[in-house]
């Protein structure tokens, strides 16, 4: 039996030895390889926490002391300590288990995460409701020293020191490295000041200072300037110390017996408190320790050499990457800004082409685009490459530092519309609502690579803010009409008109190949209706788009992104208005939330495949049909 099959609970960890927890290390560490090799996933964050996990269930008892991990990405070995490991085989499947922690799938997952630098104010607050409720329990925060970037956990940090309250947070530091010497003196300091005896010891002399008369506050203040000074010559930093926070490390992160000892220490303090752990990402998997980056999030792994598989098309993402490129060759002007994603968004090319045109700002989605409206009213042309999911979280940035003073700032959003695997978090599926209110700016989303560049060069060569959207997906055939140029508020006709003004198919972005998939079998059925692809989301060319429409009887909208406020609706609406004879029907993601699946699942749930669009299509034109609206025998 395996050191997992005799692991029932976390609990069960209490009477594994010192040499049992190593292996069951290396069991974990064996089944993420496995399993992510088949499924795909984030790999190196994960081997790198593996005992790290294992340390804080030995110590802590979830779910009464609740673990809140920072982005959630490194959460898998959490999960088959807590129950899932028979489950682990169905990560990031349909119908399995999720690659983040989800409140829903089981009580030791204390708080959905997906984005960075959450976990402190959320473990804060899960701390002061135990509080308030007199429910008992600890509450820890795991974030990263990526994560800790980002503007909201050190907002979260001053108020945690602020109240005082028995925070614990787990800076897993996995880029830094410190000499021995130095790591050596610092872990024994840092063990000292968590132990009881040294906070009773403290504790005591600071009230027999305070107790000395007319002078003992004086007193006690000039000895806490006097240890910050002794702190200030050991300790690499004292930035968590002057917030309030007891400081324990840098230590080892897979030394499994210190790790315990210090967490069961920080355990007592009734203080906040931050353990700064040492981990290597891609830990025990050679490839991923070497290149932790390219081992990050990872499609299936050949197994039999390791290495990654190579892409079999290219995405829109490359496509992007080639388009800015070339811009970049033209106009020194161009400077390209992301969030900590470089190789995620397609910068890595220009970041090596351009290093002093390039900016990476860290997980700082507010800063980037606040930076680059800075740089755009001082007249360079940034583009900022950020996924859909994420600008969510700079929102009011968008609103007030761009759109409202009218700056041409680029916006290109990467993994819009559904995506695959990730989950709720990291849906694209709401910029279209957010931002098509929002005055001065301009939304475009291409269908091929031909249009990224030409969507792109019109955006630069704009006198104000325009956002670009695509989705997560292998970039279709270049067909003759995508290389059309650019009419504002104007779309294009894919395909030939038929003549046959029956049906006509409005689609948008990654959608324009499906349509045209579904177009295609519609006419091996006898069917013909025309394909217009929108091009712009906002503004909408209304006199264009009414003329056209006025001479159909149907149209079917499909949207990439949720219905409610989305362009279909605004079509709809001046359809209404101008056109009441045409009957429309669309096809769009409904306002909940949409689980982990691949993409084509994801699109098929609503209808957004290509036998989906084709049963729209005969619908509506049956319909029509049974209204006397179209002869039998055509469209």
């Amino acid at each position: 039996m395996s050191l997992l099959e005799k692991l029932d609970d976390p609990e069960g960890l209490s009477s594994f030895s010192p040499a049992e927890l190593a292996g069951l290390a290396q069991e974990i560490r064996s089944l993420i390889v496995e399993v992510v090799g088949k499924n795909g996933g984030h790999l190196s964050s994960n081997l790198g926490v593996v005992e790290l996990s294992i340390a804080l269930h030995r110590v802590f008892s979830s779910p009464q002391d609740a673990i809140v991990w920072d982005v959630g990405h490194q959460s898998y070995t959490h999960k088959i300590l807590t129950g899932r490991a028979d489950r682990f085989y169905s990560l990031r499947q349909k119908g399995g288990i999720s690659g983040f922690p989800r409140r829903f799938e089981s009580p030791h997952d204390a708080f959905d995460t997906g984005h960075a630098s959450t976990s402190i104010s959320a473990a804060l607050g899960i701390l002061e409701a135990k509080r308030r409720s007199g429910s008992h329990g600890k509450a820890i925060a795991v974030i990263g020293d990526g994560a800790l970037t980002g503007g909201m956990a050190h907002e979260a940090l001053s108020h945690a020191g602020h109240l005082g309250r028995d925070l614990i947070i787990i800076l897993n530091d996995n880029k830094m490295s410190i000499s021995p010497n130095v790591g050596a003196f610092s872990r024994y300091l840092s063990s000292l000041t968590t132990t009881r005896r040294y906070q009773r010891f403290r504790s005591s002399v600071d009230q027999a200072i305070l107790s000395i008369p007319r002078f003992g506050s004086r007193f006690l203040s000039w000895v806490v300037k006097m240890k910050k000074m002794v702190k200030a010559a050991f300790f690499r930093t004292n930035f968590f110390s002057e917030l309030g926070f007891e400081y324990a490390g840098p230590i080892d992160g897979h030394n499994l017996p210190m790790l315990i000892d210090v967490l069961s220490k920080v355990k007592c303090l009734d203080r906040p408190t931050v353990v700064h752990v040492l981990t290597r990402k891609g830990k025990g998997y050679n490839l991923a320790e070497d290149n932790p980056t390219a081992y990050h999030g990872v499609s299936p792994i050949v197994l039999r050499d390791g290495k990654l598989e190579s892409k079999p098309a290219q995405s829109f993402t490359d496509a992007f990457s080639d388009a800015l490129m070339a811009a970049a060759a033209r106009d020194p002007s161009v400077v390209a800004v992301t969030a900590a994603m470089a190789k995620g968004t397609g910068l890595s090319p220009f970041q090596a082409a351009y290093p002093e045109r390039f900016y990476d700002v860290g997980i700082a989605e507010q800063h980037a685009v606040t930076f680059a409206a800075g740089m755009a009213s001082g007249g360079l042309k940034p583009v900022v490459a950020i996924y859909s999911t994420f600008i969510q979280r700079a929102y009011d940035q968008v609103v007030h530092d761009i759109a409202l003073q009218g700056l041409p700032v680029v916006i290109c959003l990467d993994r819009a519309g559904p995506v695959p695997d990730d989950g709720e978090t990291h849906q694209g599926l709401y910029d279209i609502s957010f931002f098509r209110p929002i005055p001065n700016l301009s939304i475009l989303a291409p269908a091929s690579a031909k249009e990224v560049s030409l969507m792109l060069d019109w955006a630069l060569a704009s006198a104000s803010p325009v956002i670009i959207r695509y989705p997560k997906c292998a970039v279709p055939r270049e067909l003759p009409a995508y290389a059309s140029l650019m009419e504002i508020g104007r779309g294009i006709w894919v395909r030939p008109q038929s003549g046959n003004l029956g049906l006509i198919v409005l689609s948008m972005g990654g959608l324009v190949p499906l349509a045209e998939e579904a177009l295609d079998e519609l006419a091996r059925q006898g069917i013909l209706a025309d394909h217009y692809h929108l091009r712009f989301l906002k503004p909408l060319d209304e006199a264009y788009l009414t003329k056209i429409l006025s001479g159909y009887s149907a149209a079917l909208i499909l949207e990439e992104g949720v219905a409610m406020g989305g362009v279909g609706q605004s079509i709809q609406a001046l359809v209404s208005q101008s056109c009441p004879a045409l009957r429309v029907q669309m096809l769009a993601f409904p306002d909940s939330v949409q689980a982990h699946m691949s993409r084509d699942d994801l699109l098929s749930s609503v209808g957004l495949s290509p036998a989906g669009i084709a049963a729209a299509a005969t619908s509506l034109l049956s319909s029509q049909r049974r209204f006397g609206l179209v002869k039998e025998g055509g469209a």
